[in-house]
């Protein structure tokens, strides 16, 4: 069978992969283009796509009958897949759960600690050569032990984050969920403006139409003066032109940011805000979990030549 694989991954992924299927693999960092999304379809019986290889409804309807039967996506997000669409083109879509929960909270608390203490304006500085050495009132931040937490969306990496931040910072927990769940700690449950009142507020919620723009102007107004907001997500789930105004009126205090609404471009009013930590979607960029997910795909991938059921369907 060919396989496609559209971005390099990890040694241990690709000789596993090499080794059970007739494979070809980009070289190429950058998503499909739209002639390369069609190809794909086309031409091989298996895809492995990523972030941002956008297989859009169109062109599933330029393929009539694809060759292709699985996209086995590299990453928990699928937003960028119409499942419906490739579901009606007799296509599966996987994806890969649970790999990337760890990871992706510990950036989440990276990202509180950088910005709550202004690490990556405090880093500018040292390396402009403008610190004139330590003193009781310089670049004073904000303490995160034993402060508020609100936690939008409350799945794996939603629990992994409020692990972390529970136990290791003596936060108070508060979270809005579309369903029932239970958080495994203390943690209250209440709606998404009282959480979004709280000091610290981390979205965690999966992308796609239900929650393009869910952080909006009104969202954002909910939001305390001293308010430190946190997207570990996907960047469409913030209009992030409200967040720009809402920074630099000082409406709320300072975001941390490691997704974006059109990644890799950045709103231009974020840019010059001190405010604002902006990482390159480092979510998951450790070794260990990229291959963790690369295999995972390929277990995806495995049972489908093999006839089994899809171990992480969507």
């Amino acid at each position: 069978m060919k396989l496609l694989i559209t971005r390099p991954l990890p040694d241990p992924v690709m000789a596993a992969a090499r080794a059970r299927f007739d494979v070809t693999a980009r070289a190429n960092t950058l998503p499909l283009t739209q002639d390369e999304l069609r190809a794909s379809l086309r031409d091989y019986d298996i895809v492995l796509p990523t972030l941002r290889d956008l297989y859009s409804a169109q062109v599933f309807a330029d393929v009539a009958q694809p060759r292709a039967k699985l996209l086995a996506n590299f990453g928990v997000g699928f937003n960028h897949i119409d499942v419906a669409a490739a579901r009606a083109a007799g296509v599966q879509v996987t994806n890969t759960p649970g790999a990337v929960t760890d990871a992706t909270a510990d950036i989440a608390l990276m990202l509180i600690l950088m910005t709550a203490r202004r690490a990556a304006e405090g880093e500018r500085l040292v390396r402009a050569g403008l610190w004139e050495g330590w003193h009781p009132t310089q670049m004073l931040g904000t303490h995160v032990s034993g402060k508020t937490l609100g936690i939008i969306g409350m799945g794996r990496i939603g629990k992994a984050i409020a692990r972390r931040a529970h136990h290791g910072f003596g936060m108070e927990i508060l979270y809005h969920n579309r369903s029932a769940t239970d958080p495994g700690l203390p943690a209250r449950a209440a709606p998404l403006e009282q959480v979004m009142a709280a000091d610290f507020v981390v979205v965690a919620v999966p992308g796609g139409p239900a929650t393009r723009h869910l952080i909006n102007a009104e969202a954002l107004a909910c939001m305390k003066p001293h308010g430190l907001f946190i997207n570990i997500a996907r960047g469409d789930v913030v209009d992030e032109a409200a967040l720009a105004k809402a920074l630099q009126s000082r409406q709320i205090a300072g975001a941390g940011l490691d997704v974006y609404e059109h990644e890799p471009t950045i709103h231009p009013d974020l840019l010059p805000l001190d405010t604002v930590t902006l990482l390159p979607h480092l979510g998951t960029a450790t070794l260990e979990v990229r291959t963790a997910m690369g295999l995972m795909a390929l277990d995806n991938v495995f049972a489908f030549a093999e006839g089994r059921p899809l171990p992480n369907p969507v």
